[in-house]
């Protein structure tokens, strides 16, 4: 049973990993596997877990990992999810908030970097969005995703297609690094040194 806030008494975002992950299992039993495998690491190296306070699919699974393996989880759900989805069953602390986007809102703020693990609409959805931040430099904090398998060759090759195009630079492409596996990915988030976002956002 997860404990349900309203809203964080105090930011503190040092130790915190967002990851952007799918609530469905995935059509390859990997999927679920790397899940778990991130999460342990994660809590291994001292670090928490926030996410989007989903107890099934690839989310729960991180989830579950990081409990397991000791670590810290704070889920963040608007308030028609969380009674549609029952998300009280989702593992880790629970922040209520009013709408989809206050959800990323805090989810940003809360964390110091950004993983990304296999997902649909709103995994790409929450992954472009911080990337547009930083590009916009309303923060700065690392964003890597986990490209195991070559899950997100896809998604890096339009990438590399927008800057072929003059939609992107270099240097804005570069906002979204490419972890190889778990530790990798972990080596890129915990190597980058993170600005807050502004109180005002």
């Amino acid at each position: 049973m997860s404990s349900v806030m309203e809203m964080p008494p105090e930011i503190a975002q040092s130790k915190k990993i967002a990851v952007f992950c799918g609530a469905r299992d995935g059509a390859r039993p990997g999927h679920l596997l790397l899940a778990r495998e991130f999460g342990t690491a994660l809590a291994r190296r001292g670090l928490d877990l926030v996410y989007g306070a989903g107890g099934v699919g690839v989310m729960g699974a991180v989830a579950h990992s990081v409990i397991d393996a000791g670590g810290g989880v704070t889920g963040v759900v608007p308030r028609f999810l969380h009674e549609r989805e029952r998300a009280d069953n989702a593992p880790g602390a629970l922040f209520l908030v009013r709408s989809m986007h206050e959800r990323k809102a805090l989810m940003y703020r809360l964390s110091a970097g950004f993983a990304v693990l296999p997902g649909g609409f709103g995994t790409l959805d929450e992954l472009l969005e911080v990337a547009t931040w930083n590009q916009l430099s309303l923060m700065r904090k690392p964003i890597v995703v986990v490209n195991h398998q070559g899950f997100f060759d896809p998604l890096l090759g339009m990438l590399d297609h927008l800057v072929r195009e003059g939609f992107l630079k270099e240097a804005e492409r570069s906002l979204i690094q490419e972890g190889r596996d778990v530790e990798d990915a972990l080596d890129l988030l915990t190597a980058a040194r993170t600005q807050p976002v502004p109180a005002a956002v």
